[in-house]
């Protein structure tokens, strides 16, 4: 029994047990009951600790393990008018379901998300002749399943669709093909155009969905009209939804739903439980849903993983034996062999998972690594390094040797020094046109995009804080750039907050730059690239003084790396445990390289993370099955 919980809160805080926000949680409620059970007010702040670690609920019979004063919950956690079952008194600022414990608005949020999405369980109806429309946008390509080809027919059927596979799999090549097969069959019946939507969590993830998407449509092999009815513009979800300055609504919710028949939404596994929920909010009981992912990525930065949830069981299949005759027959496949069908459940009917990488070849070391990765194979991951593939290499792990690779790389693997050099090497005369700037803009965003550090933290000797110190004086010693304070030519910046004025979202990047200042002069301005209305891509000079939420960006952490592609990556990992360092987060690392792959981790280290999977608590999964 806790006895004087203002000093078991205190206590708690300062060894870190507790953030502040608990424990001002946990005294705001008991300002609400004076009198409370302490236990109450304790079991709150671990809640809202839970929830900070991206936890939704937390299993009551696990409070006893979390704080020992606590005991038995089960005697006395429903004696306070602060917690209430979920058909009890909707004030009430926790919620006790089914053995679990949530904040009330995440409860709420769950049950929202869960609602949504079963609503459209269930087949809707397709062409009598599918399985010609799918042979022709399909054509037969090796042996075994065409995954793709499945997850198109899987997305024709339903009102909801998850399509999940790693990088190269054809997320995007899938989700085209589903778009021109529901434009084509609307133009053949006459009907309207569908109205389709496409978004991303992020304005680099939309970016990069945006340049892929549009030569996907040119290859689409379909009528030009078709093709002309599938927007290549692809939007943030916060553009999407509408933000309202200083709120956590959006323009758009239930009652003035999204003018939409079809929403595509990429790089799912970056949407939290809260940004999920307003999304179904806006989406008209009528219209599409499909969401496209890596499942084995690291989960969104905030409170839960709906992704992950939604996937739990895709790599097992479980189509049931209707799932599977109709597949057979529209896709001339037999999939019994990958399904465990009589453990089937509806969920699974919606989800597919694409199991073949057109980026990693069976040659490929970095396609082995994050196999061996996802596997948990640690052993599987010493043998990758040790074949001696060029494209893998593991370095010492000293934030000097993290340093000097990051600026020279490592054989024909670019380092910074490459986009720096490009730089000064295709420089414009003063007197050129100003397309010739935006052109050598251009060539300096992609230099610079060619390399990539990545770190699992901010702080600490191999964090992202140091690293930029580190990686800017190697820069400057090698007279490579004219300084390390302030504004200068070559700095990268980060965009970390929305700045919808100028365009820019948060994880935007930009190179600093002199051009023209409008006036006959130069000055340094920053180069974004940004989309434009229509969907394209297009060159921005910014004023460096108007960028008021930046810093720079020699290393990124691997959080804020997701939805984007490098040539050469390079993945930084502390010389000591960390409770970030987790399986999905040295995958994520891995899969942002294209060509080459270099870690600069010490094995045992390695081994830590590998060994570490994820699990979040959340009641999404238990809801839908």
């Amino acid at each position: 029994m806790i006895a004087d919980i203002a000093r078991w809160l205190d206590t708690a805080v300062a060894e870190g047990r507790l953030r502040s926000i608990d424990r001002a949680f946990a005294r705001f409620l008991a300002a609400l009951e004076p009198g409370v059970d302490a236990r109450v007010l304790a079991t709150a702040a671990l809640v809202s600790r839970e929830l900070g670690e991206g936890h939704i609920c937390v299993d009551v019979g696990r409070l006893g393990e979390m704080e020992a004063s606590l005991g038995e919950p089960e005697r006395w956690i429903g004696t306070s008018s602060l917690v209430a079952d979920p058909a009890g008194d909707p004030a009430a600022p926790l919620v006790l379901d089914g053995g679990w414990i949530y904040l009330r608005r995440f409860w709420r949020d769950e049950a929202r998300v869960a609602d949504a999405v079963v609503s459209r369980f269930g087949n809707l109806p397709v062409p009598a002749e599918l399985d010609v429309e799918l042979d022709r946008l399909f054509p037969r390509d090796g042996d075994g399943p065409d995954w793709q080809k499945i997850a198109c027919a899987i997305a024709i059927r339903g009102a909801f669709a998850v399509v999940t596979g790693g990088p190269g799999t054809g997320k995007t090549t899938t989700v085209v093909r589903v778009l021109g097969l529901l434009q084509a069959l609307a133009h053949r019946e006459g009907l309207p155009r569908l109205r389709i939507r496409l978004a991303a969590p992020t304005g680099k993830a939309a970016a990069r969905l945006n340049a892929s998407i549009a030569g996907q449509i040119e290859r689409l092999d379909v009528e030009a009209a078709v093709k002309q009815a599938i927007p290549a513009e692809v939007t943030t979800l916060h553009r999407l939804l509408g933000s309202r300055p200083d709120s956590r609504a959006f323009r758009h919710d239930r009652d003035n739903p999204l003018h939409v028949d079809v929403l595509v939404i990429d790089e799912a596994s970056m949407i939290d439980l809260e940004m999920m929920a307003a999304t179904l909010d806006a989406l008209p009981a009528g219209a599409r849903l499909i969401l496209l992912g890596d499942k084995d990525q690291l989960s969104s930065v905030e409170a839960g993983a709906v992704l992950g949830d939604l996937c739990a069981r895709a790599e097992q299949g479980y189509y049931d034996v209707d799932t599977q005759a109709w597949l057979a027959t529209v896709c001339h496949v037999d999939v019994g062999p990958w399904t465990m069908p009589t453990e089937a459940r509806a969920l699974d009917q919606h989800v597919a998972m694409l199991r073949r990488s057109r980026r990693f070849g069976d040659d490929s070391g970095i396609g082995a690594l994050a196999a061996a990765i996802n596997a948990g194979d640690l052993a599987g991951v010493r043998s990758v390094f040790e074949r001696g593939d060029t494209d893998l290499a593991a370095l010492p792990p000293s934030p000097e040797s993290v340093a000097v690779l990051a600026i020279e790389g490592r054989g024909e693997a670019p380092g910074y020094a490459h986009y720096l050099d490009r730089i000064e090497a295709a420089r414009p005369a003063a007197d050129a046109s100003f397309a010739h700037f935006e052109a050598w803009g251009a060539e300096a965003l992609r230099s610079y995009a060619r390399f990539q550090l990545l770190c699992a933290t901010r702080h600490g000797d191999n964090g992202v804080l140091r690293q930029n110190e580190r990686i800017a004086q190697g820069l400057l010693e090698r007279g490579l750039i004219e300084t390390v304070d302030g504004w200068y030519e070559g700095r990268p910046v980060m965009v970390t907050r929305n700045d919808y004025a100028l365009g820019l979202m948060n994880g935007d990047v930009g190179v600093t730059l002199w051009a023209p200042d409008g006036q006959g002069g130069m000055a340094l301005r920053v180069v974004f690239a940004v989309m434009d209305e229509r969907g394209g891509e297009r060159i921005r000079f910014v004023v460096p003084s108007r960028l008021a939420a930046v810093e720079t960006v020699y290393a990124m952490t691997v959080h804020k790396s997701q939805g984007s592609e490098f040539e050469h990556t390079a993945l930084a990992l502390p010389a000591e445990p960390s409770p970030v360092l987790t399986r999905e987060l040295v995958y994520t690392g891995v899969t942002r390289a294209r060509r080459w792959f270099t870690l600069l981790a010490a094995p045992d280290i390695l081994g830590y993370a590998v060994q570490r999977k994820t699990q979040r608590a959340s009641g999404l999964l238990r809801r839908l099955l």
